[in-house]
């Protein structure tokens, strides 16, 4: 069986990529500065580092999603807008 019904492009090979380098950056940011200690930001409740990428990733992802519904293709700009709002999320939340 073949994986030729997946839609593998370089594009989504470097998807895969980055999300893989965003975790194993974590986890050496961790290893180097152990704690991180939960903070209250503007949502109101704690979060961890971990915890405002996974806010930074799921909002990266619905940015892209509503560009497509209304921009469509290509997505330089939705990209340079998840990059602003999980630059504020990593400081603000």
């Amino acid at each position: 069986m073949g994986l030729s019904w997946m839609a593998w492009t370089w594009q989504t090979a470097l998807f895969f990529v980055v999300i893989g380098l965003l975790l194993a950056a974590m986890s050496v940011w961790e290893w180097r500065v152990p704690g991180g200690a939960p903070r209250r930001g503007i949502l109101g409740f704690r979060t961890t580092r971990g915890d405002r990428l996974f806010i930074s990733l799921l909002a990266a992802a619905y940015i892209h999603l509503l560009w497509l519904a209304v921009a469509g293709t290509p997505l330089w700009g939705a990209s340079a807008a998840a990059l602003i709002v999980a630059v504020l999320v990593f400081r603000k939340v």
